[in-house]
């Protein structure tokens, strides 16, 4: 079964949408910038990105990830490609802990 590392939602405003989340929601936070921040639920990660960093989408562990594409490592150490479904929804392949990344 595949997993399913987080889910990204465009937001105009992360420090908004952080007090927001935490208000209704029993969250931890796991980073924030100006930029994007990144929720942990029980069971999954709500990614928080400003709009034209990042499209929404989800996101799949995926131990091939490079089979997709060229992977773009990020500054939380993982790395990932970007691929749409036949119906033009975003999803990022992504490999947790490639080889040479941050722990």
């Amino acid at each position: 079964m595949e997993k399913i590392q987080h889910i990204a939602v465009v937001v105009p405003d992360i420090e908004a949408a952080l007090s927001w989340y935490q208000s209704e929601f029993d969250v931890a936070v796991n980073y924030a910038d100006q930029s994007w921040a990144l929720l942990q639920f029980d069971n999954v990660s709500l990614a928080l990105v400003a709009p034209g960093e990042h499209p929404p989408h989800i996101a799949v562990e995926r131990e091939n990830a490079e089979s997709y594409g060229t992977l773009k490592r990020h500054r939380d150490g993982t790395a990932s490609a970007y691929i749409e479904d036949p119906w033009g929804n975003t999803i990022e392949i992504m490999k947790a802990n490639p080889e040479g990344a941050r722990e």
